[in-house]
């Protein structure tokens, strides 16, 4: 390679360090997930050469993560394609002949089960009863026209005033609670039920929005997260398939498994022990000793780059951002990681013999009477299991067999992730006994779940605007360092992607890939007269 002389003042031209030399610029990519895998794609189709992609895992896909038992194929992560126009996701899959809609219809509505249009929702009682079905229909209108109500503090730009704490559960609690109560039509023990059927309701919703609960969601910003038109669908032989085919045009050199980042060292921030270590490293060459950024791996190979490219999860950046940045990040930036949510979502898959629900049922639903008038979702530690909101019914029984996929959220889905299998079946099977009334039902003969906050390279399931919040934060969350106004060194040395920096679709695998994507046209974009 051929090096021409560097002005005093070159650190004045962002691109000093590439175009100059007529080099390519040295991209790092931490994460293989969907927006690390959807920004490498993205940059060696671009006509990168210097791309890397670095994966703490021994597997690639990150949140998505397609576990096979038998014939069936069942997902510990993502699970559906939310809508279908305009949505990557949705044309990946459509292209590649992997899709099964799941939903009618431009957009789903009441809380239906997204594994199948068949069938109905069994609302049942810890007395175990089922709640009548006409019971269960004027709830859920009111419930869902409650949150539509909610859409329009973000879209309307209406004020929230102080009752509601600016949560999605208080609001939504309290209204709704108004409205049952002011009903004149009801017997007092049909508003009994539908008052407890709101805690139910409650965490249906945690369990989608991976909130500990509601209550920490913000309301002002809830109507932000938008919705894509179009069915939902899944994809029997794994959404797995979505990562493999955006993995298929990156060479397997290219991804680096079972790599841990310790410390991005970033704006020629190059610590004593780089120096150390790269003078006594004759693969290094002399011009990279010089890099704006070096990635320090856990094995303590550091690794020169131009542009790193960061995806890993919130509740990772929640965790490490003060070890895992050096200099540290701006304080917006922190602010930002701080005020931001993610918890944790679980599934609880069971597998049984023989079915002991009826054909018509998709869902069973768990809706305990004593909480009626119930203000928390916060239970001791040993009664976890009442944050188990539901177990839905995976559809069809010939490819998937007789298995039940229960939900669970927050600080009790850790609590969940601590017991054993033996432990978390025997109290899913007693649930189930307990609300059916059916003191017959077998324990599971397999049990299989997910562990996502306990992971330390997810530490959460997925993204929400927490109540002090708001899409400004997402926006601070993806802007890259160092800042343009602030400094004259190269620019988008530290880019950041990931579903929580996506402010319309975070908590998504659309979000995710765009996020990627989004990342790779700034590159690409700064470097198109190299690339020509």
């Amino acid at each position: 390679m051929q090096s021409c002389e560097i002005s005093a003042d070159s650190t004045d031209d962002p691109l000093s360090s590439g175009l100059r030399r007529k080099r390519q610029p040295r991209i790092v990519v931490i994460g293989a997930g969907l927006a690390g895998l959807s920004a490498a794609k993205a940059l060696l189709e671009s006509g990168f050469t210097d791309v890397t992609i670095l994966e703490a895992t021994d597997r690639i896909g990150g949140r998505v993560q397609s576990v096979k038992l038998g014939h069936a194929t069942f997902e510990l992560g993502a699970t559906w394609i939310h809508g279908s126009h305009g949505n990557p996701v949705y044309h990946l899959a459509e292209d590649n002949g992997l899709l099964e809609e799941t939903t009618d219809g431009e957009r789903s509505v009441g809380r239906i089960s997204l594994y199948s249009k068949n069938g109905v929702a069994y609302h049942l009682t810890n007395n175990g009863q089922r709640i009548p079905k006409d019971v269960v229909e004027e709830f859920s209108d009111l419930y869902n026209e409650v949150y539509n109500l909610t859409q329009e503090f973000f879209q309307r730009g209406k004020p929230v005033n102080a009752e509601s704490q600016n949560s999605v559960g208080v609001f939504t609690r309290d209204v709704v609670r108004k409205r049952v109560k002011a009903d004149p039509d009801d017997t007092e023990a049909v508003k009994r039920l539908k008052l407890a059927m709101i805690q139910q309701y409650l965490k249906v919703e945690s369990c989608e929005s991976s909130s500990h609960s509601m209550d920490e969601v913000s309301l002002s910003e809830f109507g932000e997260w938008t919705e894509i038109p179009g069915a939902h669908h899944i994809i029997p032989c794994g959404f797995i398939k979505i990562v493999e085919i955006l993995a298929r045009s990156i060479p397997e050199s290219v991804i680096q498994l079972r790599k841990p980042v310790k410390c991005i060292h970033w704006n020629q921030s190059v610590s004593k022990e780089i120096e150390r270590v790269a003078d006594h490293n004759s693969d290094l060459p002399e011009e990279d000793k010089g890099s704006d950024v070096f990635v320090e791996c856990e094995d303590c190979e550091f690794i020169p780059a131009d542009h790193v490219i960061v995806t890993v999860s919130l509740g990772v950046l929640k965790k490490r951002h003060e070890s895992l940045f050096h200099p540290r990040l701006p304080e917006e930036k922190v602010m930002a990681i701080e005020k931001l949510g993610i918890n944790t979502t679980d599934k609880i898959f069971l597998e049984f013999e023989e079915p002991f629900w009826s054909s018509e049922c998709n869902s069973i639903q768990f809706v305990w009477e004593d909480e009626a008038e119930s203000e928390s979702l916060t239970y001791p530690e040993e009664l976890w299991y009442k944050k188990i909101c539901s177990f839905d019914v995976l559809y069809p029984p010939e490819r998937y067999g007789y298995v039940l996929s229960g939900w669970i959220c927050g600080e009790e889905a850790l609590i969940m992730e601590k017991c054993d299998d033996e432990t978390v079946a025997e109290t899913c099977t007693e649930m189930l006994r307990k609300f059916t009334g059916n003191p017959n039902i077998p324990k599971p003969r397999r049990i299989l779940r997910s562990s996502w906050g306990s992971n330390p390279n997810f530490r959460g399931s997925y993204s929400y605007t927490q109540v002090g919040s708001s899409g400004a934060d997402v926006e601070k969350l993806a802007k890259p360092l160092p800042y343009a106004e602030s400094s004259k060194t190269a620019p988008m040395q530290v880019m950041f992607s990931g579903e929580a920096t996506h402010r319309k679709y975070y908590s998504t695998t659309h979000g995710a890939v765009l996020s990627g994507q989004r990342e790779a046209a700034y590159l690409i974009e700064m470097y198109q007269d190299l690339l020509q």
